[in-house]
């Protein structure tokens, strides 16, 4: 996969880097002048197309010198009067707009490479750590003659599995991750030429380039925000116990995973009530138990021919709890094994770890909490957790 697809290529070296923000600039200039191809309108496109391109395989320092380059191209040989390199006082927002507009798409398409390295890094390392970890809990399970020690050992293994299951994950929704990422950054692409648009005119429209502007500000943040949540499930530490809200946790899990839903066929419904109580516990662990029951929901429908629903509840529930509930109308439960799911390594998936459930029960457990599971009447599962909010659960 890495091998066939370019934009999965190694990063070039900082020699090669620049060479490609060289060629891919001059790339744009043949490309906008070949007269075949009647594109002389569209140089802001093309130079913008060389500056993710540099970005992306070099850096920031050659998306950099790709910007440079295409400023300089664009002020000598699209901006009135052509061929001159002599001031031109009545084109300059145009050159600075386009100037902020490719730096800022530059730096997108970095970040993002850098966010679809990380994913590739924790995917690649997966395989061995898993095994190891299996490794470790078979002989915790054998030495019954040291049981307290190896419960112990156990809980701390189980702590760093729920951080390597987390990293399973997200390796796994790569491409849904990186199919979120792009939608601002062409967003705010389409927003920039829209913006150089209203300031060409004889009479430039201030109005509609600052809304222009604006929706790029917007889309840059919105890409800024889906990359730090993702970091966010990659960091490893001690749980950090605070009061949250589990409906926030659930909307921001639901943005994450809404692409990957869809790219199923997949629609999501929600019910939120917005005077549910506060429950303490970590929000990376607590996120974690949300992202891996709503991607089992999904794994259980993609095959499924009839409607595909994934619908969230969360409700007070008796003895001061919050009640969440995850149902689906996938396949449903193994038949005659569906108390072995919440075990260590069971797993129906071809290419599961059998640690995800596990995983879960563990941080609902840790948090004074218990996770369990229903068959539904019309098809598919249901998985209910509830979490005390009066009670500070244990760390």
């Amino acid at each position: 996969m890495r091998a066939s697809n370019p934009l999965l290529w190694p990063k070039a070296p900082a020699i090669l880097g620049y060479g490609i923000a060289v060629l891919s600039v001059a790339a744009a200039l043949i490309i906008s002048w070949w007269p075949a191809l009647h594109l002389r309108d569209a140089p802001v496109s093309l130079c913008l197309c060389a500056v993710i391109l540099s970005a992306w395989f070099g850096g920031v320092g050659p998306g950099s010198l790709a910007t440079a380059l295409s400023a300089l191209a664009f002020y000598y040989y699209f901006l009135p009067p052509i061929y001159s390199l002599a001031a031109k006082p009545g084109e300059i927002p145009r050159l600075a707009v386009f100037m902020v507009s490719a730096l800022f798409v530059g730096s997108l398409s970095a970040a993002q490479r850098s966010a679809t390295e990380l994913l590739r890094r924790a995917r690649d390392d997966l395989k061995l750590t898993v095994q190891e970890l299996r490794s470790t809990n078979e002989a915790l399970q054998a030495e019954s003659r040291e049981r307290k020690r190896s419960e112990e050992e156990l809980r701390q293994a189980q702590a760093d599995l729920a951080r390597v299951n987390r990293v399973t994950t997200m390796g796994e929704l790569t491409a849904s991750l990186a199919h979120e990422v792009n939608q601002p950054i062409a967003a705010a692409v389409t927003s920039a030429n829209s913006c150089l648009h209203w300031l060409a005119g004889d009479i430039p429209n201030l109005d509609k380039a600052r809304a222009a502007a604006m929706r790029i500000v917007n889309d840059g943040t919105r890409a800024a925000e889906i990359i730090s949540r993702v970091r966010l499930l990659f960091q490893k530490g001690t749980p950090q116990w605070e009061w949250v809200r589990m409906n926030e946790i659930i909307s921001e899990m639901v943005g994450l995973l809404r692409g990957e839903a869809t790219r199923y066929s997949i629609s999501v419904r929600t019910d939120l009530p917005v005077d549910l109580p506060q429950v303490m516990g970590d929000r990376v662990q607590l996120q974690q138990v949300m992202m891996n029951l709503m991607t089992n929901s999904i794994d259980a429908m993609k095959e499924v021919d009839r409607a595909r629903e994934l619908f969230i509840k969360s409700q007070r529930a008796d003895n001061d709890q919050v009640l969440v509930s995850v149902s689906d109308t996938g396949v449903g439960l193994p038949p005659g094994q569906a108390d072995q799911i919440f075990n260590a390594f069971f797993t129906t998936k071809p290419h599961g770890t059998g640690m995800g459930l596990r995983v879960c029960r563990s941080i609902v457990e840790s948090h004074g909490g218990r996770l369990w599971t229903v068959e539904n009447s019309t098809g598919g599962a249901s998985f209910h957790f509830a979490l005390p909010t009066k009670i500070a659960a244990k760390e």
